[in-house]
């Protein structure tokens, strides 16, 4: 507690005194959360884990992101950073399970598509094939091992990517879990939290992300399209689509990897990269995958 401790001290002259003992938030499998009284507000800290700058996490893209969207309503106000610490306003609000998701699935999109034709400017990238290569370096350096699956996910991620062009790089959030997207109990409106994985990369992956860890059906995802885009999506913007959700897979697992050499939270990392591998070879292995890619290239 004395890291949290000099933490407190770090805001409270920015901030206030503080009032209370932080109150540690469930949820986090990245880092540690608590909700604190300051100054007569209340407010969220994030105290980043263990060696997250090796998950492709940058903490100043994470403040610009939340800032960029918090200006558009969608994202609670950055208040301050200190130690390391992101300081957001704290909402009164519960997060959403995946049925929940589906529901307002057209609010979310429209969300989405506000963040991604923002403008903001944000200093990090964010590729796939890219992180799953630097994922399996510092796997290989922290003396784990490589599955089979593993590569398989990297030439999965490389076919992908190369039917998917770069030339639509937008600011995306790149990591749309259901505890990520929370409803205010104060507006109802939904928002979005926790952008320490946004970058510059393609929109396109916010969708499939979304879809594949909110478990969206066919319907869903037509659903999710048609608001995105304001009109019945094309054949390869369905394509694109199932094949996000297929990187979105490939990302997971790798994520999952790295995380049960260098995480020191209690959470069964091993078992959570088999969920995604399994899932991403069955996705893979389905007659219509090189039909996707086909589509979405042309």
């Amino acid at each position: 507690m004395g890291e949290l401790n000099d933490i407190m001290q770090g805001l409270e002259s920015s901030l206030g005194p503080l009032s209370g003992v932080p109150v540690a938030l469930d949820g986090g499998i990245t880092n540690r959360n608590y909700r604190v009284t300051l100054g007569g507000g209340e407010y969220v800290v994030r105290r980043p884990g263990k060696d997250t700058e090796l998950l492709g996490i940058d903490r100043e893209t994470e403040r610009l992101a939340t800032d960029a969207a918090a200006g558009l309503g969608l994202a609670p106000t950055v208040a301050a950073v200190v130690g390391g610490c992101l300081v957001t306003r704290f909402v009164a609000c519960r997060s959403l399970g995946a049925g929940e998701v589906a529901d307002g699935v057209e609010e979310i999109a429209r969300l989405l598509r506000a963040f991604h034709d923002s403008g903001a400017g944000l200093p990090r990238g964010f590729w796939v094939g890219d992180l799953l290569s630097a994922y399996a370096e510092i796997v290989a350096r922290r003396g784990g091992a490589l599955p089979s699956a593993y590569e398989a996910a990297l030439g999965s991620a490389s076919r992908i990517e190369a039917a998917l062009s770069r030339d639509h790089v937008r600011p995306c959030h790149n990591d749309l879990l259901p505890g990520n997207i929370i409803r205010a109990e104060d507006s109802g409106r939904i928002m979005i939290v926790d952008w320490e994985y946004a970058g510059m990369g393609d929109p396109r992956f916010d969708l499939g992300n979304l879809s594949v860890n909110n478990d969206f059906d066919a319907e869903e995802n037509e659903r999710l399209l048609s608001a995105y885009h304001g009109q019945t999506p094309t054949d390869g913007q369905r394509a694109a689509l199932k094949l996000m959700r297929v990187l979105s897979d490939a990302r997971e697992a790798a994520w999952g990897m790295v995380q049960s050499v260098v995480s020191e939270l209690d959470f069964d990392f091993k078992a959570y990269t088999r969920e995604h591998f399994e899932r991403l070879r069955e996705a893979v292995a389905q007659p219509d995958f090189d039909e996707w890619l086909a589509t979405a290239r042309a």
